[in-house]
């Protein structure tokens, strides 16, 4: 049952990752002649395994921090330990993706996950990245990694900015964006727009509430357990 949690919550991150992505769109009046909407990172679109493995011919970067679970990866015998979470990728954190499997999972009969394996400390590890069942594949990895690295897709940032995002420190000034950069997303309270609300970020057991007005951090907190 866990494992059925853990899967169908890299699902969730998946579907949050996405309204995060339209959420700077959906501004009513947004800033004119913000750079930020003019950045379109390249995507993969990956439709089988023999794509997917395109995400070993360069470094990638985690685009949801704390969003999604990794696992023990047995190299030798190609099994994931389902058994055992093994952490979570920090935010932007830089991976080299060695191989793209699928593995049969508990708790999913009929339906084989999708993994990417990388190594971390000199041991291996695997995170789903889609599904196949009945021979179709879906796939999300173009909405949990970049495939291009952040800070050159984003290089109109200040480097105080890029200074707190790569420490994984919110400051007052950032925007929504810049902080999911630096401690991963974050819940909303309610139902206020985006830009001017407050969010809520897990941030690795070490939760943080930011308040925004205009689309800059104007409270920067300790959040609620």
């Amino acid at each position: 049952m866990l494992v059925a949690i853990v899967i169908s919550g890299a699902r969730l991150i998946y579907i949050l990752y996405q309204r995060h992505e339209s959420r700077l769109h959906a501004l009513k009046e947004p800033p004119p002649l913000n750079a930020d909407y003019y950045v379109t990172p390249k995507k993969l679109y990956p439709y089988d395994l023999k794509s997917a493995r395109q995400l070993t011919q360069q470094p990638v970067w985690v685009k949801v921090g704390y969003g999604y679970s990794y696992y023990s990866y047995d190299t030798a015998r190609h099994r994931v330990d389902f058994s055992h979470e093994a952490g979570k990728p920090l935010p932007l954190e830089k991976l080299q993706i060695k191989d793209v499997i699928s593995e049969a999972a508990p708790q999913s009969p009929g339906e084989r996950q999708v993994m990417a394996v990388f190594e971390k400390d000199g041991k291996s590890y695997a995170f789903p990245i889609g599904s196949v069942k009945d021979g179709e594949y879906k796939f999300y990895s173009d909405d949990m990694l970049f495939i291009q690295d952040p800070h050159e897709l984003y290089n109109h940032w200040p480097s105080e900015v890029w200074t707190a995002i790569d420490q994984h420190q919110v400051k007052p000034g950032m925007s929504e964006l810049q902080a999911d950069f630096a401690v991963g997303i974050g819940i909303p309270e309610g139902a206020a727009e985006a830009g001017n609300r407050t969010l809520n970020y897990p941030n690795g057991g070490n939760p943080l509430s930011v308040t925004y007005r205009n689309d800059k951090a104007v409270s920067v907190k300790p959040g609620p357990p």
